[in-house]
């Protein structure tokens, strides 16, 4: 995976990977005003990483390919794997940030609560969702099992502890939709700039 160094203080990355399976290039600033810019070939997928956008207040921009005539889930869980690799290169030495937000994002009869840790130590406990729902396809491309694996991608490339529950729900677009926006609430208060925080919020003095 090649990527751009963030310049001087600025919280950036820029990344491409390429596998015979996959080609992702994605721009990510983690202080930008909520600007998204997808492009996937998955019309729900690219729903749901501009409400991440949208809500976590970055600016994400994503050209994603890949052999969707067999299946999105390459396409898909490659995505995760480069924004979860965007957002740490993006954190840098995660100097002055809050390091924990929660969330609790309800969308119609759908609730989800997200709590996010920029830990370094990668850890998903996710639940809630109901039966069948990973068999369900949205937007007639994207399986409901695609949720779950888009955050595993994430939070073990990004070096992030994620709890994940739906509360509440019945219609699975409205399930994963909370779910990515409850995500993205809570990351954005974990990722924000704290000026109470004097160097790296933790007893270790690494994270």
């Amino acid at each position: 995976m090649s990527g751009l160094e963030s310049p001087g203080g600025a919280r950036v990355a820029q990344l491409t990977r390429e596998t015979s399976e996959s080609s992702i290039d994605l721009a990510l600033d983690l202080d930008g005003s909520g600007r998204a810019d997808i492009r996937t070939t998955v019309p729900f997928f690219d729903h749901l990483l501009t409400a991440f956008a949208r809500h976590a207040v970055v600016d994400l921009t994503v050209r994603a390919q890949g052999d969707t005539e067999i299946d999105v889930h390459h396409t898909v869980e490659d995505t995760g794997i480069v924004l979860g690799t965007a957002i740490r290169r993006a954190l840098g030495d995660k100097i002055g940030i809050a390091r924990f937000g929660d969330a609790l994002v309800p969308l119609d009869e759908a609730l989800a609560q997200a709590v996010v840790d920029v830990s370094g130590r990668p850890y998903l406990a996710h639940g809630g969702e109901p039966a069948g729902f990973e068999f369900h396809l949205i937007g007639g491309h994207f399986t409901g099992s695609m949720v779950r694996h888009v955050f595993e991608a994430i939070t073990i490339n990004a070096g992030l502890t994620v709890h994940l529950s739906v509360l509440a729900g019945r219609d699975p677009h409205h399930i994963a939709e909370a779910e990515f926006k409850a995500f993205a609430r809570a990351f954005r208060q974990a990722v924000a700039i704290d000026p109470r925080v004097d160097g790296i919020p933790s007893t270790k003095g690494a994270l």
